[in-house]
């Protein structure tokens, strides 16, 4: 066995001497006695404070810090859960805001269209009334153009008449060396004139 002695003087330096020191004989030898202790396998005290500790981390672990560890993924997972309701609630309720807007956008464009129509509806009952106006105005002075014609056209017949009338009775004169009845000549000139109108 190898034992170590240190010496001190009294300017503290420190001697160390290893001495060899039967185990048996309890002198001192130049040469070890048997082998020394394995520096690989562990003795039955370190297994034991080993095995020891072990199980108290064991202990403390399952009696303080899993329960800490799952509280803290449960307040988590509930997080996480909250935030995931909420993003939830919020795209419902975007999704709702969308189907309003849009279901005012409708009715906007059902309300534009209806009085569009109602518009159009007046426009048309306005020229229609307008048109029949104008309709009537022509009406009315054709009718009277008509008027005119006719009137100037008698009066250009009755000329017509007279002045054939004249010409047929002085033709006749003329010819037969006798005058005709004027009332004859005229209902005869107004026959032919109608006769060849028709």
């Amino acid at each position: 066995m190898l034992t170590a002695f240190v010496y001190t003087n009294s300017f503290s330096e420190v001697r160390v001497s290893l001495d060899v020191v039967s185990a048996e004989t309890g002198s001192e030898e130049g040469v070890p006695v048997g082998p020394g202790p394995n520096p690989i396998s562990p003795e039955v005290k370190e297994l034991v404070w080993g095995a020891g500790s072990f199980i108290v981390f064991l202990i403390l672990m399952r009696l303080f810090l899993v329960p800490k560890v799952r509280k803290g993924m449960a307040s988590r997972y509930e997080s996480i859960q909250a935030d995931h309701e909420y993003a939830t609630s919020t795209r419902d309720g975007a999704q709702a805001d969308v189907a309003r807007y849009e279901a005012a956008v409708a009715e906007i464009r059902n309300e534009a269209a209806r009085r569009l129509e109602a518009a159009r509806q007046t426009l048309d009952k306005e020229r229609s009334a307008k048109i029949a106006e104008v309709n009537a105005q022509i009406a009315s002075r054709r009718a009277e153009a008509e008027a005119e014609v006719a009137a100037a056209r008698a009066a250009g017949q009755s000329q017509i008449v007279t002045a054939v009338t004249a010409v047929t009775t002085r033709a006749t004169q003329i010819a037969v060396g006798v005058s005709p009845d004027n009332a004859v000549v005229t209902r005869s000139v107004q026959q032919a004139m109608e006769g060849s109108r028709s």
